[in-house]
């Protein structure tokens, strides 16, 4: 276990249990939060969300696996987000939220000032969920917005819906890790996500594991991966109907880009250290570099 976390899987919490979850929520003393699966009483669930309003330190909360389970719960929810300021990380996956869950939901996502990571695997959502998870991607020049998102196993979502988050996409200026695995997306929806990971400037990590393609979906990101600069570094294509050639022709020129991308690096860091760069000519010129370091962001591996 972290130190700062707790971490409890599949269990049925007493009162006095989840007491002295909420009393170190207040405390401040819990950063990663995981009731994986737990069972949970209404009136012990509304102080766990009471919780999350008031602590100033958990950054990661992990209610996978059907811990909000109905409408009372998602509004609950609403509110502990409302008054919470420095959550980064929220794993919903395998609530039965549906649209209208989502729909209570997001005005209280759509103003947190901290979240960047965002799962809503097997929520059951439909094409008006991803409406509204759009507006969580704001384009170039906007607010802040999520930089990890997990839609894996949404069935419900059509070609419209996935055309209108791959819109979102190409003109989010943030995401850097899109998980879409276990959608039947297919062909079609492939090459709509092909135009949106060429446009994009930071999308890093796409999984389209079991999500239905072919060889046609692969020839396309193919050319869009060899014919276009990208910062795609890994594309996930696995349980899918692609030969083992084009996933490795694939995989090849992403490394090559990733080595590229070191051998920069490597240079810019060169030039720090050495700013002055004398040239065989009379002339001297100075060369000022400056780079950032990304955010990092925590990760909980299990679902």
């Amino acid at each position: 276990m972290l130190p700062g976390s707790i971490q409890i899987s599949g269990e049925a919490l007493s009162g006095a249990e989840t007491r002295d979850v909420c009393e170190s929520l207040r405390e401040g003393a819990v950063r990663l939060l995981s009731l994986r699966g737990c069972r949970l009483a209404d009136r012990d669930f509304a102080r766990v969300c009471r919780g999350l309003a008031e602590t100033r330190a958990l950054a990661q909360l992990n209610l996978n696996l059907g811990v909000v389970s109905s409408a009372p719960r998602v509004r609950q929810l609403a509110d502990g987000l409302r008054g919470n300021r420095s959550l980064q990380s929220l794993f919903l996956h395998g609530s039965p939220l549906t649209d209208a869950g989502l729909a209570l939901l997001n005005p209280a996502l759509s103003i947190h000032p901290s979240l960047v990571a965002l799962d809503l695997g097997d929520c059951m959502l439909g094409d008006e969920g991803i409406n509204l998870i759009c507006g969580l991607l704001p384009p170039d020049g906007a607010k802040s917005g999520l930089k990890e998102l997990t839609l894996s196993a949404n069935p419900g979502v059509t070609a419209k819906g996935w055309g209108r988050l791959a819109i979102a996409v190409a003109h989010s200026s943030q995401l850097r890790v899109l998980n879409l695995d276990y959608n039947p997306l297919g062909d079609q929806v492939a090459g709509m996500l092909a135009v949106a990971v060429a446009s994009s400037r930071t999308l890093e990590v796409l999984d389209l594991e079991g999500t239905g393609l072919t060889n046609q979906s692969a020839q396309t990101l193919l050319d869009m991966v060899e014919n276009y600069p990208t910062a795609l570094r890994t594309l996930i294509l696995a349980e899918n109907n692609i030969s083992p050639e084009l996933q490795q022709q694939i995989s090849d020129l992403l490394s090559e880009g990733e080595e590229e991308e070191e051998n920069e690096a490597r240079e810019v860091t060169a030039r720090e250290k050495n700013p002055w760069i004398c040239q065989n000519n009379s002339n001297s010129q100075m060369v000022l570099m400056t780079s950032g370091l990304g955010d990092s962001l925590l990760a909980e591996t299990e679902m």
